[in-house]
């Protein structure tokens, strides 16, 4: 399983998105409106509000939250977020993408550059790490979803590149630019799915022991912490004897 996965798995045990609630719904905010004021506020119209919204519901984000962060784009009184990604290197050489949505570029680049240097990281260039991952799209399903054959097939038919099944639930691959259509046909055929998103997949790894994970651990808790950012992925891999002892 590629790194990314595990690493929402752990998220998961810890009860981090429990914890971190309003500053997860403030995030999932931001980029519903981002999404809405780009494009059309109708997320029927809207491809990427509309991931934004089924993103934000599978976080089971309020409607009313929803519905007032579209109508903060459409009142045009929305902040001017830029969209901005840092690459770099964590704890035992880990590859490190940080999705950030700013109003403030040199804020941002700064407490980046800053929380990288005191938890045993490096900044650096743009595409440093980016040639180790592959933008996707990605459709989690629970395992109640279907068998692995039912998804496979609804997957093939749906336009999917690649389905990892197992007994926790159901991963499904696609190009990033087909997560839309291939969503929405996946739906039809297994009903609403886990979670829909755009995510780095890795297409090469860097295990890391205990001592390793629990230095990522806090890069990429400090990280997440900052307001102005979106998304962490690494390409770490651990043992499942290290998982456990996380």
């Amino acid at each position: 399983m590629a790194g990314h996965s595990k690493w929402a798995n752990i998220q998961h045990r810890k009860g981090r998105q429990d914890a971190a609630r309003s500053k997860l719904f403030s995030k999932l905010s931001k980029e519903i409106t981002v999404a809405a004021k780009m494009g059309d506020p109708d997320p029927d119209k809207n491809p990427r509000l509309r991931l934004a919204v089924k993103q934000a519901k599978s976080q089971s984000m309020p409607n009313d939250n929803i519905d007032r962060a579209i109508k903060k784009a459409s009142g045009g009184d929305a902040e001017d977020y830029k969209e901005i990604r840092y690459e770099g290197y964590g704890p035992g050489g880990v590859a490190v993408i940080v999705e950030a949505m700013t109003d403030n570029i040199n804020r941002t680049a700064s407490t980046v550059r800053s929380t990288f240097g005191k938890n045993g990281g490096n900044l650096g260039e743009t595409g440093s790490v980016g040639f180790m991952f592959e933008r996707k799209g990605e459709v989690t399903y629970t395992a109640a979803a279907g068998d692995a054959d039912t998804v496979m097939m609804a997957a093939i038919e749906a336009g999917a590149e690649d389905v990892e099944s197992s007994d926790d639930g159901h991963v499904i691959w696609c190009a990033d630019t087909d997560l839309n259509d291939v969503s929405t046909a996946l739906e039809a055929e297994l009903g609403e799915s886990e979670e829909t998103q755009l995510v780095w997949k890795p297409t090469t790894t860097t295990e890391l022991d205990l001592d390793g994970m629990q230095k990522l651990m806090r890069l990429i808790d400090a990280l997440e912490d900052d307001d102005d950012i979106q998304r962490v992925t690494t390409n770490f891999e651990a043992s499942d004897e290290v998982l456990a002892q996380l």
